[in-house]
C-alpha cells in the first residue's frame, strides 16, 4: 500500500490497516522512541494509543485532524516518527514547567545542572523504587540495587550475584545504561 492508502484507511478507521501499519509495522520506531523519551505511558502499546489519538483529533483550532492534514512531503513512517518524538518532548518541557514551578525562586536558576547531578540519594525511595520496578532486566535491577543502594563494592556485587568480574563490568555498564534509560523516561535526568 501506498502512503496516500494508508493514510486514507486510517482516516477511515480501518481496523485491520491501522492495526497493521501502526501496531506491527511502525512498533519498532514506537517503541525505539518510547525507550529513548519520557512519556506517561506503561508499555509501548499505550503510547501507540496516545500517538493514534493524538493524530486522528484536531488540533485547538483546527477543524481537521493531524493525519488530514499530511502534505506528503516526507514518508508517513517519518512523519509519524517527527510526530511522536515532538510529542514526547512537549511532555517532558511541560514536566519541567511544572518541576520549576515548584521550587523556591532561588533555586529554579539552578534546575538543569541539579538535574544532570541526579544520583539516587537525591531521589526519595518511592521514586526509586518505581524507577527500578520499570527496569525490564530483572538482574539489573538487582545489580543497581546491591551496588548504589546497599553500596556493595564491585567485587561483593559480583560475588553475590554469582558474576566474574570481567562479567560483572559489562553488566554494570548494561545496568547503569538502562536504569539512566528509565530516568529519561520519566524526565530526572
Amino acid at each position: 500500500m501506498t502512503d496516500r492508502e494508508i493514510v486514507e484507511a486510517i482516516l477511515r478507521r480501518d481496523p485491520s490497516v491501522t492495526k497493521e501499519y501502526l501496531y506491527r509495522r511502525c512498533y519498532p520506531l514506537f517503541k525505539s522512541i518510547y525507550d529513548r523519551y519520557y512519556t506517561d505511558c506503561h508499555s509501548c502499546f499505550e503510547f501507540i494509543n496516545e500517538i493514534y489519538l493524538l493524530i486522528m483529533t484536531p488540533g485547538k483550532g483546527q477543524t481537521e485532524s493531524r493525519l488530514a492534514t499530511f502534505s506528503y512531503r516526507c514518508t508517513l513512517t517519518m512523519w509519524l516518527k517527527i510526530v511522536a518524538q515532538n510529542y514526547c518532548r512537549q511532555l517532558f518541557a511541560k514536566k519541567g514547567e511544572f518541576f520549576e514551578e515548584s521550587l523556591p525562586e532561588g533555586d529554579r536558576n539552578s534546575v538543569i545542572s541539579q538535574s544532570l547531578s541526579l544520583s539516587m540519594h537525591d531521589l526519595d525511595r518511592a521514586d526509586l523504587q518505581r524507577i527500578l520496578d520499570s527496569m525490564p532486566n530483572e538482574r539489573y535491577r538487582r545489580l543497581i540495587t546491591l551496588r548504589y543502594i546497599d553500596e556493595k563494592s564491585n567485587e561483593e556485587t559480583a560475588s553475590l550475584l554469582g558474576m566474574t568480574m570481567a562479567n560483572f563490568y559489562n553488566k554494570h555498564k548494561l545496568a547503569k545504561e538502562q536504569f539512566s534509560q528509565q530516568l529519561r523516561k520519566e524526565g530526572l535526568i
